[in-house]
């Protein structure tokens, strides 16, 4: 019974949501009344409350076992902990689409709310959101019900989530990434309002720069902690691979990353207005279209949820037509949105927008190596695929060119150009450093790629150019953007780790019977099969090596897994990691052989941990910026 109030209460959220469209499409064109906006406010927040009760009810739902509730019975279990009873809602295709509109809604109730019950783009904003929201909800009703039962009766236990989802890490990523992808919502919805008004001396930046910052951060952190989990849990050692689904959650990030600093720019010194409009649109086009490529099967991925032409159909529709009507509204408004103010050549506002034309770049490049491969499947049938080597090649150039821009922002101004003189002081000192650093580090390493040393001189100018400008506003006195420098300082340090840890990391397979050693190189003297055991778990088998190292003069101990989980019958590594400062000494168990040997493969990961403390680093920066009391 409370799975049918739970979808009642759905379906009615859509009834409502219908009424405030109407109100507001067809009554407007009528004498507009004062009393209509407040009606349909009243009722968008009733329909946000419908779907906040309905999800909170199936959260119940899963925590009681209701495993005729068929979506509960695929993907949860009686013995999981509550905490993954409650993540295992997000483990899939309907679950996930239901927390992705909870998420929707709970933006959307907040910025309406907030804005004064007389703002001019409060009416158009509602009707925008409310259209949106309305969209994905008939989405999950109509392709993709959560609420559908067993009938006539339910199953007495559920298969399980997915192993690789039991993690705290991947159960945290997706809501924080979805409230990233949504969260843009608010800004595409109140430009495509700001353009539809036509009242172009509105000053709508202030409105939308707090709650897309918040966005941002999400988004950061959800990318953040996606990546860590892959490291350690996949088994595979590495933090990124340009999957189509990392891809795709990358593309709105250098958008918003863009938007932030248009943003930035239009609310200071009135220009890049343009530009900051069709970024605001971007963003949210690109999650749409992310969320395409997530649920349609077009893709084979560890990440993707769906395999249902169907679904993406309607997916694919419903974004195109929410896409197209916004960049519609933008091109006939575009001749009347031309400011007269221009910009300054040699300011910031210049080199942000050579930042921003990189950024469009870098999207593109990536839209066009995600989608390639399925256009020419779909014309020859034939399969190809698009790795890191495409993708390393386009970015390195484009991060070096981004990174010299950032250094010479530093020290320029908003709307005045800079001198050569100025330009001459602010680009040596980091640039001679930079260069004297790699040559250092090639000194020291013996190494040397193309690649990897664009990305390390490019992170060490921004790492520099900031270290010198704060040095220098310490000494005198000067006002220090803390929120900017430590975001650009966690930007650099991320290219430096990046490639700094494609140079040094190295892998070893191995194959050992217990109690038997090996000499692996001059860094690992020792490498000791001391023991094995099988243990057992809650809901799983457990095989755990016992293994020993003598690492740089250290001893180390490690227990690398594998498990095997008893519903599904899915066997899993489970990765055995001991970490320092510079270094990650990461070991896997695979096979064993039939000799009785078993395979392992060991990685020593340099600057792995900086990755992340360089995210970390972003997202301090980022709300430094929130939370300063000094308006840019």
């Amino acid at each position: 019974m409370i799975g049918e109030i739970s979808h009642f209460l759905s379906l009615s959220a859509v009834v409502l949501l219908s009424l405030v469209l109407i109100f507001n499409l067809f009554f407007s064109l009528n004498k507009f009344h004062p009393n209509q906006l407040i009606l349909s406010v009243r009722l968008f927040n009733q329909a946000c409350w419908l779907v906040f009760i309905s999800f909170g009810m199936y959260v119940y739902l899963a925590i009681s076992d209701d495993f005729s509730i068929a979506y509960i019975a695929s993907h949860s279990n009686s013995q999981l902990p509550i905490f993954y009873k409650v993540t295992s809602i997000w483990s899939a295709h309907e679950g996930s689409m239901f927390l992705w509109i909870v998420f929707l809604t709970a933006w959307s109730i907040l910025f309406i709310n907030s804005l004064d019950k007389d703002h001019p783009l409060k009416k158009l904003t509602l009707l925008m959101l409310s259209l949106i929201i309305l969209g994905f909800l008939l989405f999950l009703l109509l392709t993709s019900n959560p609420f559908e039962r067993i009938l006539p009766f339910g199953v007495i236990e559920g298969a399980d989530i997915n192993p690789v989802l039991q993690d705290p890490a991947l159960a945290i990523h997706p809501p924080m990434l979805y409230l990233g992808y949504v969260g843009f919502v608010i800004s595409f919805s109140f430009i495509s309002a700001y353009l539809l008004n036509g009242d172009f001396e509105l000053q709508w930046e202030k409105d939308i720069k707090n709650w897309s910052f918040v966005a941002w951060i999400f988004l950061t952190i959800g990318i953040a902690l996606g990546s860590w989990w892959a490291y350690y849990e996949l088994g595979w050692g590495g933090y990124w691979f340009w999957d189509p689904v990392e891809n795709v959650a990358l593309m709105p990030w250098l958008a918003a990353t863009a938007f932030m600093h248009s943003l930035f720019a239009s609310s200071k010194s009135d220009v890049l207005k343009t530009w900051t409009m069709f970024l605001g649109i971007l963003i949210f086009a690109l999650s749409l279209f992310g969320a395409f490529i997530v649920r349609s099967g077009i893709i084979d991925s560890v990440h993707s949820f769906a395999n249902d032409p169907e679904r993406g159909l309607y997916l694919l529709g419903f974004s195109g037509l929410i896409t197209l009507l916004a960049l519609s509204i933008f091109a006939y408004r575009l001749p009347a949105l031309n400011s007269s103010k221009l910009v300054v050549t040699g300011s910031k506002e210049s080199f942000l927008s050579m930042n921003n034309i990189l950024m469009v770049t870098s999207i593109f490049s990536i839209f066009l190596g995600v989608t390639y491969p399925l256009i020419i499947e779909s014309i020859s049938g034939e399969k190809i695929s698009i790795g890191p080597p495409y993708y390393n090649t386009i970015f390195s150039p484009l991060i070096l060119i981004a990174a010299v821009f950032i250094m010479i922002s530093v020290d320029a101004l908003w709307q005045r150009s800079m001198s050569l003189r100025v330009l001459f002081v602010t680009a040596t000192a980091p640039t001679l450093l930079s260069l004297l650093s790699m040559f250092l580090i090639w000194r020291a390493t013996a190494v040397f790629s193309i690649l990897a040393y664009i990305g390390i001189f490019s992170g060490l100018l921004i790492l520099f150019s900031y270290l010198f400008r704060t040095i220098n506003n310490v000494f005198n006195k000067k006002y220090i953007n803390k929120g900017s420098a430590v975001a650009h300082v966690g930007l650099g340090l991320l290219f430096f780790a990046v490639s700094m840890n494609s140079i040094l990391s190295y892998e070893k397979n191995l194959n050992l019977a217990p109690g038997q050693s090996i000499s692996v190189n001059e860094s690992v003297q020792e490498f000791s099969f001391d023991d094995i055991r099988v243990l057992k778990a809650s809901n799983h088998d457990v095989i755990s090596a016992e293994i020993s190292l003598m690492h740089d003069d250290r001893e180390i101990f490690l227990n690398p897994q594998k498990r095997k989980y008893a519903t599904r019958g899915q066997i899993t590594s489970e990765s055995a990691i001991h970490a320092s400062i510079l270094k990650d000494t990461y070991l896997t168990i695979g096979d064993q052989l039939d000799n009785g040997s078993w395979t392992f493969s060991l990685k020593i990961n340099y600057f792995i941990k900086w990755i992340w403390f360089s995210a970390a680093l972003m997202v301090l920066g980022m709300l430094l910026t929130i939370f300063k009391k000094k308006v840019l």
